[in-house]
């Protein structure tokens, strides 16, 4: 029987999901120094039937654990959902509010990881704990074709839910996967923090690149 077969249970987290300590002590601290925050397990960001996914890594501290969206808030949603928007998989206008009226096209957003992690450097264990959320996320929306994975971690926990050796699929930047036994294509991407483009790993160039790729196997309707 295949990975996404069968009940794989909810798609999301609880809000008060205890699964993984360190994650929930982190919460539970930034729910007293700032009460107003989301400080709970972020939730997929979505249009009906996508078929591009996009996987990142984990909540900002002052983005999505913040605003509750994913890519809210902190730089690397302004480079995202921009080059979303040039691609036709938003539409309106970006303004890092999750009350922006922003929606998306044909596609979704999630993390490997549902909640902060200190540093943002979630520990493997952590991860391989939030791991059947992204595969039920997958199994929920039959929709989709293809899957950007934003950094090596999110590629490597993506292969690992669908039960695919790591060796066999390498991350490389822009490069493209097709998953045998699976109707999907996987593309990489550096992820698109402040950190990559800062220090010029990721440019806006070879970001737009990685998207023209997947226009190419899922064209614009």
């Amino acid at each position: 029987m295949s990975v996404l077969e069968g009940d794989l249970g909810p798609v999301d987290p609880p809000s008060d999901c205890p699964a993984c300590p360190r994650l929930v002590a982190l919460r539970e601290e930034l729910k007293t120094v700032h009460p107003d925050w989301h400080n709970a397990p972020v939730p997929s960001f979505t249009s009906d039937a996508p078929r591009l996914l996009i996987v990142g890594l984990a909540p900002g501290m002052k983005g999505a654990n913040c605003t509750g969206r994913p890519f809210t808030g902190d730089y690397a949603g302004d480079l995202l959902y921009q080059t979303m928007l040039d691609f036709g998989f938003a539409e309106g206008t970006y303004l890092a509010r999750p009350d922006d009226g922003l929606t998306l096209k044909d596609a979704m957003i999630t993390n490997a990881v549902r909640c902060l992690p200190p540093q943002n450097k979630p520990t493997g264990p952590e991860i391989k704990t939030c791991r059947p959320y992204l595969l039920s996320t997958l199994a929920a929306n039959p929709s989709i074709r293809a899957v950007l994975a934003l950094g090596r971690i999110a590629h490597e926990t993506f292969l690992s839910a669908l039960e695919l050796r790591r060796a066999e699929f390498p991350f490389a930047h822009c490069a493209e996967h097709d998953l045998p036994g699976y109707d999907l294509a996987l593309f990489d991407s550096y992820h698109c923090s402040r950190y990559n483009t800062n220090t010029g790993r990721l440019t806006e160039d070879m970001f737009r690149s990685v998207f023209e790729k997947i226009r190419k196997h899922i064209p614009q309707q």
